[in-house]
C-alpha cells in the first residue's frame, strides 16, 4: 500500500467532543480515525487547530445556498482572542492526548516524521488554521514551544494579521486588503522560528504580501485550481506560478465544492475532476510541488472518497490515469516531507 501524508484535517474538534476513543475505535461518523487511517495507508498529516465560526459553510442554510451558485457569503466577524484561546487550547490538549495513546507522535522535524512512520505511528504536525489564539509574538513563541510548526494566518474571516477569502462562486481570490502590520511581523517571526506558513485561506493581496516577505517555500496546504473551479478559495495560475518559483507546494483539497467546475456543494462523482486538478497543478508546479490536502472532517467529500479508508481508490485512479509509481509516491507523501525539510531546515 502506498503511504499517504495528508496536508490538512479538522479531526481535533471531534476529539474535543468525544475523547480519544473517537480516534482509537471510531464512532461511524466523520472522515478520519485510526482504523480508517490504517486501512487507507495514511501515515500522517497536519492536524488543524481551528476556532469554530458562529456560522460556516457546513451549516444547513449555508450548505443549501452553496448548492446553487452563484453565491457570495459575507465574511464572518473576527473572533477575539479571549473567545478563541479556550477552543485552541482544548484542541491542542486533544492532540497531546492522542500522543499519549502511543499511536501518534507530534513531530517537529522531517527526521522525526520519518522516525514516527518507520515505527508505525501516525506522524502529526500541529497546525493552526487562523491565528486568533496568537495575540502577539511572545504567544507565537509559546505555541512553538508546545509543538506548533505550521500556521495559516487566517481562516475565511479577518484576524489581526490579515483577511481571508469569503465563500463565493464564481469569484476571484482578490477580495480585500493585504496583511496588516502585525501580519507582516508574523511572517518574519514564523520565518525566524521555521514555522511553515500556509496561504490556503488568504485573499490574493495577503498571498502577495507573504510571497514578498517570506524566505521560505510558499505552501497552500489544501487548495484547488481556479482555472477549473472558479471558487474564491482556489488558486489562480499566477499564484501557482509564484508558489512554483519559491520551490513550494500545493496540497489538493478534496472538498467537492472546490473541485467541481460548477461550484456546487454536492458530492463529486468519480475521479476525473480530481485528476484534472492534479494534471493542472503538475503542469505548473512540477512533480515535486504537488501533494494532497484532504480537508477531512472539514468539508463535503467526493462520493468515491468518503473517508480516509478510501485513499487507495484515489491512488488507483492515479495509476489508471498513467501516473507512474515514482510520481504517485511523491504526490502521496514524499513531496510533503521534502517541503517540510526545506522549510524546517532539518
Amino acid at each position: 500500500m502506498i503511504p499517504v501524508f495528508d496536508g490538512h484535517n479538522d479531526f481535533l474538534q471531534r476529539v474535543v467532543a468525544g475523547g480519544t476513543d473517537i480516534w482509537l475505535k471510531g464512532d461511524g461518523t466523520g472522515h478520519l480515525d485510526l482504523p480508517r487511517a490504517r486501512a487507507g495507508g495514511l501515515v500522517g498529516g497536519f492536524f488543524a487547530i481551528w476556532i469554530p465560526a458562529p456560522q460556516g459553510p457546513n451549516d444547513a442554510a449555508a450548505a443549501a445556498l452553496m448548492e446553487n451558485p452563484p453565491f457570495a457569503m459575507p465574511l464572518p466577524d473576527e473572533i477575539p482572542f479571549a473567545q478563541a484561546l479556550p477552543h485552541a487550547f482544548a484542541q491542542a490538549t486533544a492532540l497531546k492526548a492522542l500522543e499519549r495513546t502511543g499511536t501518534l507522535d507530534i513531530v517537529t522535524s522531517a527526521s522525526g516524521l520519518r522516525r514516527a512512520v518507520a515505527a508505525g505511528r501516525i506522524a502529526a504536525i500541529m497546525h493552526m488554521e487562523g491565528a486568533e489564539a496568537i495575540p502577539d509574538m511572545d504567544a507565537l513563541h509559546l505555541w512553538h514551544a508546545a509543538g506548533l510548526r505550521s500556521l495559516g494566518p487566517v481562516w475565511s474571516r479577518p484576524t489581526a494579521y490579515g483577511h481571508g477569502v469569503p465563500f463565493a462562486f464564481p469569484s476571484l481570490p482578490d477580495t480585500g486588503n493585504g496583511l496588516t502590520g502585525s501580519g507582516r511581523a508574523l511572517v518574519r517571526e514564523c520565518n525566524s522560528l521555521r514555522i511553515m506558513l500556509d496561504v490556503s485561506h488568504l485573499n490574493e493581496a495577503g498571498f502577495n504580501d507573504v510571497a514578498s516577505l517570506s524566505d521560505a517555500p510558499l505552501v497552500a496546504s489544501h487548495s484547488c485550481v481556479h482555472a477549473i473551479s472558479e471558487s474564491s478559495r482556489n488558486l489562480t495560475d499566477r499564484q501557482l506560478r509564484t508558489i512554483a518559483d519559491s520551490q513550494g507546494l500545493v496540497g489538493l483539497n478534496f472538498a467537492s465544492s472546490f473541485l467541481r467546475a460548477d461550484g456546487r456543494r454536492l458530492p463529486l462523482e468519480g475521479f476525473d475532476t480530481m485528476l484534472r486538478h492534479l494534471d493542472h497543478l503538475l503542469d505548473i508546479l512540477g512533480e515535486d510541488g504537488v501533494a494532497l490536502g484532504s480537508d477531512f472532517d472539514g468539508a463535503l467529500m467526493p462520493r468515491d472518497l468518503p473517508d480516509a479508508a478510501a485513499l487507495p481508490a484515489l491512488i488507483g485512479a492515479m495509476e489508471a490515469h498513467g501516473y507512474g509509481s515514482t510520481l504517485i509516491r511523491k504526490i502521496a507523501s514524499e513531496n510533503w516531507i521534502g517541503v517540510l525539510k526545506r522549510t524546517w531546515g532539518e
